[in-house]
């Protein structure tokens, strides 16, 4: 069975939606759970759902990584060896063997450094990156990195390539996938300093380039994996968000605001409105899975609830039983 070690300290409320979500996910996924953290705290939350025989156990790991946790003191808490706090713990029941992937809905910058120092990253990567899924005009598209590197250099954009593509084959089931460039235009040449010289890389990195694309290709579904930098794909991620809850709230608003014969006609869209808020809701997906490290992790938002985490987990054994990790690994030997 896949175990699937979760970090029950993660969510901005937690651990309620950690754990609950973990018991949905055991419930429904055939996966075993490793609730890491406070045991005085997940303890009550996990008998109150009354898991009877589901194959959850709690790992006490009585420290947090929050987002005071900055620099030096970041670094050290990552990096110890006796550290306690729920990501080291979890992460290295990952290195040791004993999971099969972490998740976390906890502080990006920590968990992408606790990663980069107890787990290390792959050979041939020199930057781990997130890859975040977004809904398309034809279904999806992976965007990476996300976050995890405001500052690139064109290797790591050509990095970014490999592993993007060999994720999409992998785990989202894309054959031969295609690989765009996120840049100001279409056209070779366009883009900053960055974009110009990572488009030789790509063209020679082994995956399916096929030149640059701009926000309107990304969402129209030219691409299966864009790549850019993480400032970029930052921007372009919370940008995307806040767009489709405004999209969402203004549908809303027109109906409620509107007369007896708008009001009707809201009703009988309503199971259409339902599919497209699900579509936009970046919960469905659950989480992020950190690329270049040498073991799977994946990183959620800290507004999880417990739908979020249970679709992390099910992300992560997905990702676990198609055996990515070493694709990736053997994708990155030269």
């Amino acid at each position: 069975m896949i175990k699937i070690a979760l970090d029950a300290m993660g969510s901005d409320e937690y651990p309620t939606p950690d754990v609950i979500g973990a018991v949905l996910a055991a419930r429904e996924y055939d996966v075993e759970i490793l609730l890491v953290g406070d045991e005085a705290l997940i303890n009550p939350i996990l008998a109150a759902q009354k898991p009877g025989n589901l194959p959850i156990r709690v790992i006490h790991a009585p420290e947090m990584l929050t987002m005071n946790d900055k620099g030096d003191a970041l670094v050290f808490k990552a990096r110890h060896k006796d550290s306690k706090n729920s990501m080291a713990v979890g992460m290295d029941l990952v290195k040791n063997g004993e999971a099969d992937a972490f998740v976390t809905a906890g502080n990006t910058g920590a968990a992408w450094i606790t990663a980069f120092f107890r787990l290390g990253r792959l050979k041939g990567v020199s930057k781990p990156a997130l890859a975040a899924i977004f809904p398309t005009a034809k279904g999806h598209t992976i965007v990476m990195d996300i976050g995890a590197n405001p500052d690139c250099e064109p290797e790591n954009l050509a990095q970014f390539a490999k592993m993007g593509s060999v994720y999409a084959e992998k785990v989202r089931g894309v054959k031969n996938p295609k690989v765009g460039l996120i840049s100001n235009g279409e056209e070779e040449g366009k883009g900053n300093k960055l974009v110009r010289e990572a488009t030789p890389l790509l063209k020679e990195c082994g995956v399916n380039f096929i030149g640059n694309v701009e926000g309107k290709e990304v969402i129209g579904g030219v691409v299966d994996v864009a790549i850019t930098d993480g400032f970029t794909g930052n921007v372009i991620l919370k940008t995307s968000e806040a767009i489709s809850k405004l999209l969402i709230d203004k549908i809303k608003t027109a109906i409620k605001s509107g007369n007896i014969l708008v009001k009707i006609g809201g009703l009988l869209i309503k199971p259409a409105l339902k599919s497209l808020k699900e579509l936009l809701d970046p919960s469905q997906e659950g989480a992020a899975p950190l690329l270049g490290v040498n073991g799977l992790v994946f990183i959620g938002h800290g507004r999880s609830d417990e739908q979020a985490i249970k679709n992390a987990i099910r992300v992560a054994r997905n990702a676990v039983a198609s055996g990515v990790l070493d694709s990736i690994k053997n994708n990155l030997q030269p």
